[in-house]
């Protein structure tokens, strides 16, 4: 019950320098981080929202060096437009990207699209700037990156095979990737899971506790986006 979880975790903050949400499904999350956000004068983050998008950020950030491409000339195919799709997609427009499709399991989202929900009908303005529709293996004909955030499946190894040159797959639904390294190890450059028995693992704990140390040590009661970013930076710099 969201007015439940924020009643609780007001009433414990004071007691601590921060709170690190989890587990807390979409979209009962955006509306928690948003109210703790507002009401409480200490950092709040959701760990599967926000972590999972500064790593993802940072792997991207190193993995467009390999290829030699830049962020703003990409286009990015998201699988999954739950707390971590929309909060990934939110870090990557803020970096300078400018073409992110968000696919769910209907499909592309576009603006116009009957039956979306508030949180994708804000999505859909600021995405898919070419109105692409389809399945998620349609949109990512020419796609530069496929980012998963979803479920195994969600894709297809053909579909990897008709994306751009040099592709970028971070497959990072667990334990079971979008889809398996194994079948696209010659389509794609570059290829990620969050698993740890794969190469190039992307997992939350590269972010995690160091950003609530550097909040803390720095006294920041809210983290930005500006900071996230930065957050992903100082990552890919390692």
């Amino acid at each position: 019950d969201v007015d439940q979880i924020v009643a609780t975790v007001k009433a414990i903050a004071p007691g601590f320098g921060g709170i690190n949400l989890e587990d807390i499904s979409a979209p009962r999350c955006f509306e928690v981080e948003r109210r703790l956000r507002e009401e409480l004068d200490i950092p709040v983050f959701h760990d599967d929202q926000h972590g999972t998008a500064i790593v993802t950020l940072a792997a991207l950030v190193n993995a467009l060096k390999v290829v030699g491409k830049r962020i703003e000339d990409v286009k990015i195919v998201i699988t999954g437009v739950g707390a971590a799709g929309v909060a990934t997609t939110d870090v990557l427009l803020h970096a300078g990207a400018r073409n992110v499709i968000g696919c769910d399991r209907h499909g592309a989202v576009y603006r116009g699209r009957p039956e979306l929900d508030a949180v994708k009908l804000a999505y859909a303005e600021r995405t898919n700037p070419a109105g692409e529709q389809g399945t998620a293996d349609d949109v990512l004909a020419g796609a530069d990156v496929f980012i998963g955030l979803s479920a195994p499946g969600a894709v297809s190894a053909a579909a990897v095979g008709r994306m751009a040159q040099d592709a970028i797959v971070f497959a990072m639904a667990n334990p079971t990737p979008e889809v398996m390294p194994e079948e696209i190890q010659d389509l794609a450059a570059v290829i990620a899971t969050g698993r740890s028995d794969y190469p190039n693992q992307i997992n939350n704990v590269l972010a995690f506790p160091g950003l609530f140390r550097g909040v803390l040590d720095a006294r920041i009661v809210k983290i930005t986006t500006d900071i996230k970013v930065a957050a992903a930076e100082a990552i890919a710099n390692y």
